[in-house]
């Protein structure tokens, strides 16, 4: 596979090649033939791809999230990616301070490795540790009176409390998987609920679900979703919320089994999945474990 190959099969998978995506259809087969992705392009240059991006058929001088504001290009995909999340199409987590939304099928794997797995007691997550108390302070309100938005979380809090503050405490807590984003509306703003409450059968699937089985599952969703990568970029992506020596014994382990492969580039080793007539799906050898990257039906 050469490099150009590469780049057109994931600008084709991406939505970069002309066709945008119009429709809140075709935005959730988006996510779910990705599995996951950005809204916006980051600094990290992360290799994903973005939401932003798809809907406007280019990854051309793309707004960042800093600058939407100002960006007419921008609306249509904040309009489409509201309507997802209201709809629970896609689930929202957080990678370098950015939105990461994942398909319906991705999300427990991710809650598996990204959380405490203790979706109803205060925050304590693996990448970040002990909360402040304001962030206790909010994940209470929003346990017993959510959702709320952030005037309302502003008015239980007391007026006092800064609306800087308060996103804040929210990011500490969405980045923790506790609480989420769970609509948006132009006076009000976004409102936000407990994580638990809003998906219960995500969430206690990604409970359930081993470290190992959800690596692999993980692994090969993000192979699909970009085709092909190096181990180096692999590392990079996962080491946000597991050791870079685990990804690399995953896959040297799925490599082992030939489930993963070798494909030859021009200047580095590329690692895909072998057997293309599933790609959608987890491993062989994870789904002897019971898993599974098939959308599964969920209720509310």
């Amino acid at each position: 596979m050469t490099e150009l190959e590469l780049q057109h099969l994931r600008r084709e998978k991406w939505r970069l090649d002309g066709e945008p995506i119009r429709t809140l259809e075709e935005a959730r087969e988006f996510v779910d033939s990705v599995g996951m992705c950005l809204f916006y392009p980051t600094r990290h240059a992360t290799l994903l791809p973005t939401l932003i991006g798809a809907t406007l058929g280019s990854d051309q001088k793309l707004p960042t999230r800093q600058n939407a504001f100002n960006d007419p290009r921008a609306k249509r995909a904040e309009e489409l990616l509201q309507k997802l999340v209201r709809n629970k199409f896609v689930f929202e987590a957080q990678l370098h301070g950015e939105g990461l939304f994942l398909s319906s099928a991705v999300f427990p794997y991710y809650y598996t490795l990204a959380s405490d797995r203790k979706p109803k007691q205060l925050v304590r997550s693996r990448a970040r540790g002990q909360a402040s108390l304001l962030s206790e302070h909010v994940f209470e309100k929003l346990d017993a009176k959510g959702p709320l938005s952030g005037a309302q979380l502003q008015e239980q809090l007391g007026r006092g409390l800064s609306e800087a503050v308060l996103d804040r405490a929210l990011q500490e807590l969405s980045a923790a998987l506790k609480i989420t984003r769970v609509d948006h509306h132009p006076e009000a703003g976004d409102s936000w609920d407990v994580y638990y409450r809003w998906a219960p059968e995500a969430v206690n699937e990604g409970v359930r679900i081993s470290d190992a089985e959800a690596l692999s599952a993980l692994i090969s969703k993000y192979l699909d979703c970009t085709v092909a990568a190096t181990l180096e970029e692999i590392e990079a992506f996962f080491s946000t919320f597991t050791s870079r020596a685990r990804v690399a014994e995953v896959v040297k382990a799925l490599l082992a089994a030939r489930e993963f492969s070798y494909t030859p580039s021009e200047s580095r080793a590329l690692i895909t999945v072998s057997h293309s007539n599933v790609r959608s799906e987890t491993p062989r050898a994870t789904r002897e474990h019971g898993a599974t990257l098939q959308p599964r039906r969920r209720n509310g």
